[in-house]
């Protein structure tokens, strides 16, 4: 006779967790999905069956039921996964983030706000960090922050005759 996949011995505690889970409404899908793989095998119900009522492969089933039964509840986390490490280390984050919240006045810099193009020339200029303009804006974002579009109409006249050929007003 085949040995069947089941899950190991759950504590009050696990079992009371992975209730919750299981029918949770406003935790992520992927959580509650991996809690009622595990609540289901914790019920007596078998992989195949468990796997048809999800909508989901044997396999997936198995995944977790083994990372379950080998790391308890965390098991049920996501992994890190692999890739390539993150460009701008934290330091030169959080200075970003710091210049982006001062007043570029108080610097002593001739303008009243920051736009993405002034933030990067600031930051290699004065900081010495290399960083584009497009990920400026996306850790801005990310961190909830709004910057200033670039106003070309604003400030000196490209043409410094421009007042006399304007006329009176």
């Amino acid at each position: 006779m085949p040995k069947y996949l089941t899950v190991r011995p759950v504590t009050a505690d696990e079992a009371e967790t992975l209730e919750r889970l299981a029918r949770s409404r406003t935790t992520p899908a992927r959580t509650v999905e991996r809690a009622q793989i595990v609540w289901q095998a914790h019920q007596g119900v078998r992989v195949s069956v468990i796997a048809d009522r999800l909508a989901i492969g044997e396999a997936t089933v198995r995944r977790w039921l083994c990372r379950f039964n080998a790391c308890g509840l965390a098991g049920l986390a996501d992994a890190p996964r692999s890739g390539r490490p993150a460009t701008y280390p934290p330091q030169a984050v959080g200075e970003l983030i710091a210049a982006s919240l001062t007043d570029p006045d108080e610097l002593g810099l001739p303008f009243g706000s920051w736009t993405l193009d002034r933030l990067a020339a600031y930051l290699h200029e004065e900081r010495g960090i290399t960083m584009k303009r497009s990920r400026i804006g996306e850790i801005l974002v990310a961190e909830g922050l709004r910057w200033r579009q670039q106003e070309h109409w604003f400030g000196e006249r490209p043409d410094p005759a421009f007042a006399e050929k304007r006329g009176a007003s």
